[in-house]
């Protein structure tokens, strides 16, 4: 029987590779063809819009294209960190996303070892579903009913005004613009990320329940000491994500509950992007290279995330 041919700068063990993980492939290859549309749709609107990155580092000009716009160096970054709008907008964004990193991501964690204490089943269910349903609701929909109710003409100043008491301007205020931020964010994300955790839990070997039970454990300690731990992992792996999200402050939902009383303080990266891009004299090379430099930061914090995570114990995303 004549040897495999070898193809030229190919070793033996190169090719038995190959072979070996088409072999796998071929194995699976149902599986892998499900993933194919995912894979269709990650690199059409995931990695080939990537080559607009390279306006960071141009003169855009719409006749000659993203291609055959002049090339400038780092002169827009220049321009941007000049620009004390910029620098203001930075740390706006990093104040507004700390607080609510603090504030509202032991929300979720709370929310799912609290549903995994429920014994009744349907309630639980129903518990779950009312909790999740406004992750659906887009933040148009939720500003919207937001307005109605705590406008200075909506129900809520109404009902004060029937009761005698003094009307509160809700929405026109710049100290009550980041409560209203965090509270309509716990309410809207808190069910949906919970979720993540109940799946967590929900592979916690029995045993050890049981055993904390023959201990004298009450139900109480058996959160603490058994739910919590286990699931410390996937709470690591959670904050190491939300860490590197601090740059992106949430457009949607500031952009519709701000208004012209708020602008002070609702001028954080994201408004300032689309202020730059779309309100202003259009410039895509220096819209361009501000949303470069947050995706730059937010690579550097999630980084920086994932060592510390490592180095107090903890798993993290990298080996």
């Amino acid at each position: 029987m004549k040897p495999a041919a070898i193809t030229p700068g190919t070793s033996k063990g190169e090719q038995s590779k190959f072979k070996r993980l088409f072999v796998e492939i071929w194995k699976y290859r149902m599986t892998y063809t499900l993933l194919i549309p995912g894979l269709i749709w990650l690199i059409l609107f995931a990695y080939l819009p990537m080559g607009g990155l390279s306006l960071a580092f141009k003169h855009y000009r719409a006749n000659d294209g993203i291609w055959g716009s002049e090339w400038t160096g780092l002169e827009n970054f220049m321009y941007v960190f000049r620009d004390p709008a910029f620098i203001d907008a930075v740390w706006r964004t990093l104040y507004v996303n700390i607080i609510k990193l603090f504030i509202t991501f032991p929300f979720p964690i709370l929310l799912a070892l609290l549903l995994n204490e429920l014994r009744m089943r349907r309630y639980k269910k129903v518990l779950q579903t009312a909790f999740t349903f406004p992750h659906f609701l887009s933040w148009i929909i939720v500003s919207g009913i937001i307005i109605n109710v705590l406008a200075y003409d909506g129900f809520v100043n109404s009902l004060l005004a029937l009761l005698g008491l003094p009307t509160i301007n809700f929405l026109g205020s710049e100290q009550n613009f980041y409560p209203m931020i965090i509270l309509t964010d716990i309410w809207k994300s808190t069910g949906w990320g919970a979720i993540v955790f109940l799946a967590a839990i929900s592979g916690i070997d029995q045993e050890q329940y049981e055993a904390a039970q023959i201990d004298g454990a009450t139900r109480m300690q058996q959160m603490f000491r058994v739910t919590l731990p286990n699931i410390m992992p996937t709470v690591t792996i959670m904050f190491i994500l939300s860490v590197g999200g601090l740059m992106s402050s949430g457009f949607d939902q500031i952009f519709n509950l701000a208004n012209a009383a708020t602008q002070n303080v609702s001028q954080v990266l994201d408004v300032y992007i689309y202020r730059i891009t779309f309100q202003s004299s259009t410039d895509f090379g220096f819209s361009t290279a501000v949303s470069l430099f947050r995706s730059i930061v937010n690579m550097v914090l999630l980084l920086l995330a994932d060592r510390a995570a490592k180095w107090m114990g903890g798993d993290g995303l990298f080996r």
